[in-house]
């Protein structure tokens, strides 16, 4: 998606150890147009396969998610993780280390929203190791849903998620893949 593409050559910024900083556009301020377009290309990628639900982990895959969602016509679920008062037992958890928070998170959903009739696609901004998207993989497996795919805005190909992730045998798509990040500089796929 060259919008997407621009934007993170212009304004992401390399801040070592891997991260990517977006924050102007998709991970703290949001552009809802750019949001928009990112949802109707992930939708149309992805429709042919009928998802039912997208899910994300909260908080920076709610925005694209939600996007998708509005686009393919179904509910987006997002994994919380803290649980609030309202989610009642039995509540689906998975763990998966925070790669900017730099500790291990729960990832928590309702199988009140998420269950075996689902046919699941996967939404999030990152595919960067892999073990943030794995974890969201593993609640829709306990809720015997189907996954029907990944769809991402960016992916880091250097970390090798979507090598992690190849055993599901589902497809992953992403807007934008970044090949590496060296010495500041963002280097894209051709």
């Amino acid at each position: 998606m060259k919008e997407l593409a621009r934007r993170v050559l212009e304004e992401g910024q390399d801040l070592g150890r891997g991260i990517l900083k977006v924050d102007g556009f998709i991970n703290h301020q949001i552009d809802p147009q750019l949001m928009q377009h990112a949802g109707q290309e992930l939708a149309s990628r992805f429709a042919h396969l009928e998802p039912t639900k997208v899910l994300t982990a909260e908080i920076s895959g709610i925005a694209p998610a939600l996007a998708t969602a509005l686009a393919l016509g179904v509910p987006v679920i997002y994994a919380r993780k803290t649980r609030p008062i309202t989610m009642c037992e039995p509540v689906l958890v998975e763990s998966a280390p925070s790669h900017t928070r730099g500790l291990e998170v729960l990832l928590m959903v309702s199988p009140e929203y998420l269950d075996a009739a689902a046919r699941v696609l996967i939404v999030d901004d990152f595919l960067a190791t892999g073990l943030t998207i794995s974890a969201l993989t593993r609640l829709v497996a306990q809720a015997g849903a189907t996954l029907i795919g990944i769809g991402v805005l960016i992916e880091k190909a250097f970390e090798n998620g979507r090598t992690a992730l190849s055993k599901l045998d589902v497809p992953i798509e992403a807007l934008v893949t970044i090949a590496a990040m060296e010495e500041g500089r963002i280097i894209l796929e051709k």
